[in-house]
């Protein structure tokens, strides 16, 4: 990434200028990006190296949906992480999408890290992933072996070996490939250390203390949907979107006694589905909504209520003008 690349983030805006404090000699800042085949553990991994939630995680496929920047904060360095969706093969206009802005994110940032799940073989689309990343010539490439606490000793080592073997088949130079658990917080502070040592000596980037650059309401709508997707059926989390329509803090109340209302409504492609969120006489969605309440309060520091309301917007995925009206 050349000085004039970083005069603008992932998605084309201008970041917050440099920042003017007394910083070590040689201190270092920079953009990572995790990619990799769905649920191979990249949000988790975002969240573990911040050391708080800033994207939310599922065990369903393409959870992620957006290219959320966690911040890594250290004395000799920043690090900022840009998570995004799973590249999988698209079924829809909202897959298309996501596809593309995985790929497009991949030549703007200092290191691409490809995470492959240790209790999963090599498959066809992580080779899809790699060869289609082997084109991107200029950025550093590390590969990681997630979830290293769901393996045996025995199938860990095999995996490594496949890993470098895939990198040599694609012409892909590994310039490290490191094992982590994010759940375990096994090496977890080694790879930030390889992260950092691979950044570009540069300025502080954000603020202290600032741990994502994603609007607060943005984070809202993504933990009301994780709380969405707990439990329901195979198919419905890729129909799940969420729109926060109102967020303030409510008038009258006394300093010391903050409330946050929200506002936001779930949408689905149909009624069946609305039906699946709902539950018998509202069951399901107040158990949504609470879930997603005490996660909201805990984030923003805020007692929170919290006003759900589902909707159908027919086949969105599909339709150009309602996933810009979502979002997308």
């Amino acid at each position: 990434m050349t000085e004039h690349d970083r005069d603008f983030d992932i998605k084309g805006v201008a970041p917050a200028p440099p920042l003017h404090g007394q910083r070590p000699e040689g201190y270092r800042s920079g953009f990572a990006c995790f990619v990799g085949r769905p649920n191979a553990g990249k949000s988790t991994l975002t969240n573990a190296l911040v050391g708080s939630k800033v994207v939310i995680t599922s065990n369903k496929p393409q959870t992620t949906r957006t290219v959320v920047k966690g911040i890594v904060h250290r004395d000799d360095a920043q690090l900022i992480l840009v998570d995004t969706p799973g590249l999988h093969r698209p079924r829809t206009l909202l897959g298309e999408r996501l596809n593309d802005l995985v790929m497009s994110t991949w030549s703007e940032v200092d290191v691409v890290a490809v995470c492959f799940p240790a209790d999963e073989k090599i498959g066809p689309g992580d080779t899809f992933i790699v060869n289609e990343l082997a084109k991107v010539r200029r950025t550093t490439k590390i590969a990681i072996a997630t979830k290293t606490d769901k393996a045996t000793p025995e199938q860990l080592a095999s995996h490594l070996l496949a890993i470098a073997e895939l990198g040599r088949t694609t012409g892909t130079d590994w310039a490290e490939i490191v094992p982590v658990s994010a759940v375990g917080d096994s090496q977890v502070g080694l790879l930030a250390d390889i992260l950092i040592g691979l950044m570009p000596e540069g300025p502080q980037l954000y603020p202290d203390g600032e741990l994502s650059d994603a609007p607060e309401e943005a984070i809202v709508a993504e933990l009301i949907r994780e709380a969405a997707l707990e439990g329901v059926r195979d198919e419905l989390p890729h129909s799940i979107a969420v729109v926060v329509e109102e967020m303030n803090l409510r008038e009258g109340r006394p300093a010391d006694r903050p409330l946050l209302d929200i506002h936001a409504n779930l949408f689905v492609e149909r009624d069946s589905q609305k039906g699946i969120i709902i539950g018998h006489k509202g069951s399901r969605l107040r158990e949504v909504g609470t879930a997603a309440r005490l996660q909201i309060a805990a984030m923003l520091g805020t007692p929170v209520h919290l006003d759900l309301h589902v909707k159908v917007a027919k086949d969105w995925q599909r339709d150009p003008r309602q996933l810009r009206k979502l979002g997308f």
